[in-house]
């Protein structure tokens, strides 16, 4: 709970509301059909509310259905979406990650991010399985697509990048921070500091350069 003073009195606030205020949105845990109707109704009130300031993504997710996971791919619309993996980007997870914003997609420093290929079950006739396998050749092949168009490398032909990923996602493929960067998933690694904005052009850089990782800072939050 938070609470704030204003000059009509103390108002309160769950955390993910305040948040919410900033423009922030919690991709925390599985997901699944009721996780994504929320993600998605923010994600829709932040675009009606201003669609030319950036919504902030942290996402922290093992994964789960693909069609809830396209349902919020679907509603990245017109505000730009900045994405941040904190703890884990897995399956469906890293998608969102990828598709966010070019150049503002972020891994925290001891992250880690996990593609693979789509999977599924069926049961009954020979023929419905037949359908059912088809479907999930069709949606492999989406996702393919998805991740190569958001995450091709400079100077990287379509093909290639296609098959890059095709590669990848054959088997459970994880990757930290550091090679997910190098593999075009996130656009930078990051550390989350506080009052940044006090220090010089200068000396920021100098920090950054000794950490190796790009700073963000918390404070420009305004919480």
């Amino acid at each position: 709970m938070v609470i704030e003073q204003s000059g009509r009195g103390e108002r309160s606030f769950d955390i993910f509301s305040r948040l919410l205020r900033e423009r922030v949105i919690m991709l925390h845990g599985p997901v699944r059909d009721s996780m994504s109707a929320v993600i998605v109704s923010q994600l829709l009130f932040l675009e009606a509310e201003d669609a030319s300031r950036p919504i902030h993504m942290y996402i922290n997710s093992p994964g789960g259905s693909v069609t809830a996971g396209m349902a919020i791919y679907d509603t990245y619309v017109s505000s730009p979406i900045h994405t941040y993996c904190i703890g884990q980007a897995c399956s469906m997870g890293s998608l969102l990650l990828a598709a966010g914003e070019k150049g503002k997609r972020h891994a925290l420093p001891h992250s880690s991010i996990m593609i693979h290929q789509p999977s599924g079950g069926a049961s009954g006739q020979a023929s419905d399985i037949a359908i059912h396998a088809k479907e999930i050749l069709r949606v492999r092949e989406v996702l393919t697509k998805i991740y190569q168009r958001h995450c091709a490398k400079e100077g990287e032909a379509v093909e290639d990048g296609v098959a890059r990923f095709e590669k990848a996602l054959e088997r459970d493929y994880f990757l930290t921070a550091q090679e997910a960067l190098d593999f075009g998933l996130p656009s930078s690694r990051i550390k989350f500091v506080w009052a940044l904005a006090d220090k010089s052009e200068e000396s920021a850089a100098e920090l950054e350069t000794s950490m190796g990782v790009m700073l963000v800072d918390l404070g420009g939050l305004g919480i």
